[in-house]
């Protein structure tokens, strides 16, 4: 099938669409990603679509496992969203980090690409994630540089203050869940410049705890979710490790996950 349009998505489990499970589809997540494709893919407008973004990946890992690959597919739309893993790092150098951010959103530039790039969520009112908004807060400032020089678009996470809900946010407390994946799409089909129907998800009710109820839930997740990743980090693993993209090659996706090509 021969796409007139090419959207690719790039980075980690941000883009993967980690917290939006669905097992029918590969890496068995669907994501905002999936999502955007999904109504571009349905507009008729001969759109194609592309996800290399893999869970656990890190900054230098996304520039240099994907981009080539990127660069070869000649997409005319990409979005790209790398951080978030280097950022959680016990310690990082920011700046150093980004420093190729610009070459790579040129690459793609130059084969055509319209790229859209992200700044890091604003994590403040986190009691478990407040620490890091200084080191975010330099990241997105390093991004608005990039996106300054490139002339690349910005989708920016940061002042979207509605993701600030816990309603949007998986039990993980590292991804967004259903919701806040369909909310997000409809941020970047606006970033886009694609029209919008309906309204924004709301999120869901999360019960009331009492201080007891709230400590023995933190206690819960710092089992099922926090220990495994200390353990990954000791280990030299990730969470990626086997996975391949979900979408390596041009398709038309449909909202049932309905894969043509």
């Amino acid at each position: 099938m021969e796409f007139s349009q090419r959207y690719l998505a790039l980075g980690d489990s941000f883009t993967e669409g980690v917290g939006d499970p669905d097992p029918t589809r590969p890496n068995e997540v669907r994501g905002w990603a999936d999502r955007v494709a999904e109504q571009l893919c349905a507009s008729g407008e001969g759109w194609g679509y592309a996800n290399l973004a893999i869970r656990g990946k890190k900054i230098p890992q996304v520039l240099s496992e994907q981009i080539d690959a990127a660069v070869k597919l000649r997409p005319t739309v990409v979005t790209l969203y790398a951080g978030g893993n280097d950022i959680m790092r016990p310690k990082v150098d920011i700046t150093q980090l980004v420093l190729g951010y610009a070459g790579a959103v040129r690459r793609l530039q130059d084969v055509g690409a319209r790229v859209i790039i992200f700044t890091g969520f604003d994590a403040s009112k986190s009691a478990l994630f407040g620490t890091l908004v200084g080191r975010t807060a330099l990241y997105n400032e390093r991004i608005r540089e990039v996106a300054d020089v490139t002339g690349a678009e910005l989708a920016d996470y940061w002042r979207w203050r509605e993701f600030s809900d816990l309603g949007y946010w998986a039990v993980d407390r590292l991804h967004m869940n259903e919701r806040g994946h369909e909310l997000m799409s409809r941020r970047v089909l606006g970033v886009m410049g694609q029209p919008l129907e309906g309204k924004d998800p709301e999120p869901l009710t999360r019960p009331q705890m009492n201080r007891v109820e709230s400590a023995r839930d933190t206690s819960k997740w710092a089992v099922d979710y926090m220990g495994p990743w200390v353990q990954r980090r000791l280990k030299g693993t990730s969470s990626g490790d086997g996975l391949s993209a979900k979408y390596p090659e041009w398709i038309s996706l449909g909202a049932d996950g309905t894969v043509s090509r």
